[in-house]
């Protein structure tokens, strides 16, 4: 049997003690050995469980007195005194309380990590908004005070800094735009409209949005031979077009000339993996495990040359995420990057 720590401190001084003066009664009673002996046994034992109790209960007020603020502070909760007599009365309560300890300054170790890697985080993500809408912000105030100073008297400029301050209004309103559906979709507040849809004429209808600027880097946009004609998918159809359209803008802006961009679809069971690969210029592996981080940039001054919020392949995650499905990348230097999702199959 496993004994408290309690009992076991009051049982082994309640034998001793009992023991000590159990030798006392042999000269305070005059009778025959036989009833001397039962008689002496029977105060050892009387005096044994009068001793044991009152240890027992005195070193469990104490002990309670003791670990009650320990458990008030480990767990942020008033404990009833009631509970202490149960965690003392089936446990060992000094183990039981140093493990208490040793776990509740594990955790808190483990959330002071946490926030802080959330304050480096929130930092971040700031001074990265701060960046990216700072450089249209300027250019628009620059375009503003020429036409203010008498550009805007002059035919040859007004127009065409009128037309590059609407550009970089343009662009600050897709980052809150894209900003704002990430935080609907971390939120929940967005929610997914799901339906059955071929997947195959949603890819033709996004390569014909991005069919002109394939063209103008003489990158060939195409579904893979042999696909099927019908990839029925169960899945949010607005969401997906915006997968879609990242990726495909994507490996058009970072294709090389005469490159392609192939989209091809695989049957995997209760799912279809569709994989969006270029032969483009590639990522280093120590980026793939960051690029879906808000507003991360393997180049940055090449990718904000190239217009875009940073926020595309964030919003794909998220978007992908919110479908319960996996996502994944591959990529080499100088061969091609790969972008692989799944999404469920039509009902």
């Amino acid at each position: 049997m496993k004994y408290s720590y309690p009992k076991k401190v009051a049982i082994i001084i309640a034998m001793l003690v009992s023991m000590l003066t159990g030798f006392s009664h042999i000269i305070d009673f005059n009778v025959d050995k036989v009833h001397l002996y039962l008689i002496t046994m029977l105060l050892m034992l009387v005096e044994f469980l009068i001793i044991y109790l009152i240890i027992y209960y005195s070193l469990n007020n104490f002990i309670i007195q003791k670990i009650k603020p320990i458990y008030k502070t480990i767990r942020n909760i008033d404990i009833d005194e009631k509970e202490l007599y149960e965690t003392i009365e089936n446990r060992d309560i000094i183990t039981e309380v140093n493990n208490q300890v040793l776990g509740w300054a594990l955790k808190e170790k483990q959330q002071i990590k946490e926030l802080k890697e959330q304050s480096k985080y929130r930092k971040e993500f700031l001074g990265n908004v701060s960046h990216e809408l700072k450089t249209p912000i300027f250019n628009i105030q620059g375009y503003i005070l020429t036409l203010l100073d008498g550009g805007l008297d002059d035919p040859s400029i007004n127009r065409l800094y009128l037309e590059r301050a609407e550009k970089n209004l343009n662009r600050i309103i897709s980052i809150v735009e894209d900003l704002g559906t990430i935080t609907k979709l971390e939120s929940g507040e967005l929610k997914l409209e799901y339906e059955n849809f071929n997947l195959i004429k949603l890819v033709e209808e996004v390569f014909e949005i991005y069919e002109i600027s394939a063209n103008q880097r003489k990158i060939d946009l195409k579904i893979q031979s042999g696909a099927p004609k019908n990839v029925m998918v169960h899945a949010d159809r607005k969401g997906i077009s915006q997968v879609l359209s990242n990726l495909i803008e994507n490996s058009v802006k970072y294709g090389k000339e005469h490159g392609v961009t192939v989209i091809d679809f695989y049957d995997m069971d209760k799912n279809y993996l569709i994989e969006v690969s270029d032969n483009g210029i590639g990522i280093d592996e120590h980026n793939l495990a960051r690029i879906f981080e808000r507003f991360y940039r393997v180049d940055k001054h090449r990718s904000r040359d190239q217009g875009g919020t940073g926020l595309g392949l964030s919003i794909v995650k998220h978007i992908i995420d919110a479908h319960n499905q996996t996502l994944n990348v591959r990529s080499q230097i100088g061969k091609g990057t790969s972008f692989a999702f799944t999404l469920r199959k039509a009902k």
